[in-house]
């Protein structure tokens, strides 16, 4: 099952959350002169237009990047990502939204290594042609779980594991927990970011803690919700799982989370959340 296409959903409340905590942890590695290895599971497409017939049909951006973009009172912590939105839309006229390739690639220094993977048969081919240019980076259509164990350890022996999977697949939440944790057991000092939709909370709930009764040690659990939880379809939340996070990530979140929250939902539904899974 290859039908999800993130076209639809690109800018939303989700990709605002996981790709500004990507940015955060991508300058918080360049902080140290040494290469580092990014490595996207799940990498889709590389670059949306907001303005196509996908993300018109859903307008899910327009309650996401577009009230970012239009705010005025931006904290520090957001600017790394909006860096990365703006050098998409140089006109500064919101037309095109990063996926968290395209993100990595304009964060990344030029001796970074960037490597992607993407399965589905119409994404790849885009992805490929965003970065045929690019000798910094590696693009395959294969299965990104298994890089967990192919790909791992870097040579540099530094590195953010990004994975990202629509979940159309009820078993991807197992998946998460088994590939992660042989990737873990190989690159155990790498960071990991993990996101995840809220669809039917119980199922995070059972993720969650088969990832406490794993043996990673380090984990940090940051959500935003627009909504309260549902048994409904849709989603009402979405969430990242950091492991090995950068010592800053935790006050940095403290400060950019309340505010994405009241930015994108002025209402005040839903919620957020920051959280220590497990803790050294």
């Amino acid at each position: 099952m290859l039908s999800y296409r993130h076209s639809f959903h690109a800018g939303n409340h989700a990709d605002v959350l996981k790709h500004s905590v990507q940015s955060l942890i991508i300058e918080h590695l360049k902080e140290k002169e040494k290469n580092f290895l990014y490595l996207d599971t799940h990498a889709g497409a590389g670059r949306y237009q907001l303005r196509s017939e996908h993300a018109g049909r859903t307008g899910e951006y327009l309650a996401g990047i577009a009230k970012i973009w239009q705010a005025d009172n931006h904290p520090k912590e957001i600017c790394c990502y909006l860096d990365a939105i703006k050098a998409c839309n140089k006109d500064n006229n919101l037309r095109y939204y990063p996926g968290s390739p395209l993100i990595a690639q304009y964060l990344l220094r030029a001796g970074d290594k960037i490597h992607l993977t993407e399965l589905h048969p119409t994404d790849c081919p885009l992805l490929r042609k965003e970065f045929a240019h690019n000798k910094q980076a590696k693009v395959q259509r294969v299965d990104g779980y298994t890089q967990l164990k192919s790909q791992l350890p870097p040579a540099s022996r530094r590195g953010l594991i990004f994975i990202d999977p629509s979940y159309e697949i009820k078993t991807d939440y197992q998946h998460v927990v088994t590939h992660l944790q042989e990737g873990y057991q190989r690159f155990a000092n790498g960071i990991y970011a993990i996101w995840y939709p809220v669809v039917l909370r119980q199922r995070i709930k059972h993720m969650l803690r088969a990832l406490q009764n794993g043996k990673i040690k380090h984990m940090l659990q940051i959500e935003l919700a627009v909504q309260p939880d549902s048994n409904h379809h849709g989603m009402t939340a979405s969430g990242m799982i950091v492991i090995n996070p950068p010592w800053k990530l935790e006050q940095q979140m403290k400060t950019l989370l309340p505010w994405l929250h009241q930015t994108m939902v002025p209402s005040g539904h839903g919620h957020t959340l920051l959280k220590w899974l497990a803790k050294e």
